[in-house]
């Protein structure tokens, strides 16, 4: 209801529909059953709150975390979904979103690195190397991922059309180049390829195509993909160097392949939309403001709402 309900202020979705009041199980949005929409939103709202967990691996109470997941999907994830896709402001401007590259991974990369900053290093981070337990295990989850999320993107259609088809080839194909574009960074800079960063690569091109999935022809969802392995990986480098404590990169790979996708979106589209390849770099614009306000607003509200539950219950345990 509050991401998707009737507009309030082009802010929030106001409570008509709370506890899906006034459905019944026969209304439809479009031709797709409301209960079913639902329930597929609500699979976007929980995974983008758990991606968050990524960054405070190891340090934090479970039951502080839970009361955090209700306060920051209602304060947090519910206004920015209503901007982009429930009529609010950004969805008004032009903002193209096709399945979540500011509303889940923007928004849930730039919140893990607040509450990374909030709750400071685990203990022994960086002096202490701490490898990975166990990489086939990472990579049939990065496998288990990639085939989950051909459902996440095409499923965003909403319908079984071309749009369909054309978000799950690109999110094949962008995958493949992330793929590649991080391991080829590897290749550069250490002289090996890893497994982990293969896994890693799969995620940022997954990421990165996300928001751009329905709106650009393959060749270019193969270019987002490659950028976003490169970009991603160079982020990752980066937090040893500015030596935050993002347990597993979620800011390097959500935060920073989901603001490529967005603004690569706003370059490449030709499905759906115009943007810089057509002439029309105004959508270049709309995508950075989308961008800023997606960050800054997650950032700010997750810092504080993070910082409330350190001062009153507890947020980290060592």
């Amino acid at each position: 209801s509050l991401s998707f309900g009737d507009d309030v202020g082009k802010f929030i979705g106001n409570l008509d529909k709370a506890f899906l009041q006034g459905i019944s199980f026969e209304d439809l949005n479009g031709t797709i059953p409301d209960y079913l929409f639902c329930m597929f939103q609500l699979m976007f709202a929980i995974i983008t709150a758990a991606l968050i967990s990524g960054g405070l691996a190891e340090r934090v109470s479970f039951k502080a975390y839970i009361i955090f997941l209700l306060a920051w999907t209602t304060l947090v994830y519910d206004p920015i979904a209503h901007w982009v896709w429930g009529g609010g402001w950004l969805g008004e401007l032009g903002a193209l979103d096709f399945a979540g590259g500011t509303v889940v991974h923007i928004s849930s990369g730039t919140a893990a690195l607040a509450a990374a900053m909030v709750l400071k290093k685990r203990n022994g981070f960086p002096g202490k190397l701490m490898i990975p337990h166990s990489l086939p295990l990472t990579l049939l989850g990065a496998g288990l991922l990639w085939f989950g999320w051909f459902g996440f993107n095409a499923g965003s259609a909403l319908a079984a059309d071309a749009t369909a088809v054309l978000a799950f080839t690109n999110t094949q194909v962008a995958t493949g180049a992330g793929l590649l574009g991080w391991i080829g960074m590897e290749l550069f800079k250490v002289g090996k390829a890893s497994a982990l960063g293969a896994a890693s690569g799969i995620v940022a091109g997954l990421v990165a195509i996300t928001p751009a999935a329905g709106f650009v022809e393959p060749l270019w969802a193969m270019v987002i993909g490659l950028v976003a392995g490169i970009v991603c990986y160079i982020a990752v480098v980066l937090k040893l160097k500015i030596g935050y404590d993002d347990s597993l990169d979620v800011f390097g790979i959500h935060a920073v392949g989901g603001a490529w996708g967005a603004l690569a979106t706003g370059l490449f589209v030709t499905v759906g939309g115009t943007g810089l390849l057509t002439g029309n770099f105004g959508q270049v614009l709309i995508q950075i403001a989308g961008i800023a306000a997606s960050a800054l607003y997650s950032f700010a509200l997750t810092y504080l709402i993070v910082l409330v539950i350190e001062k009153t219950i507890g947020f980290r345990i060592n």
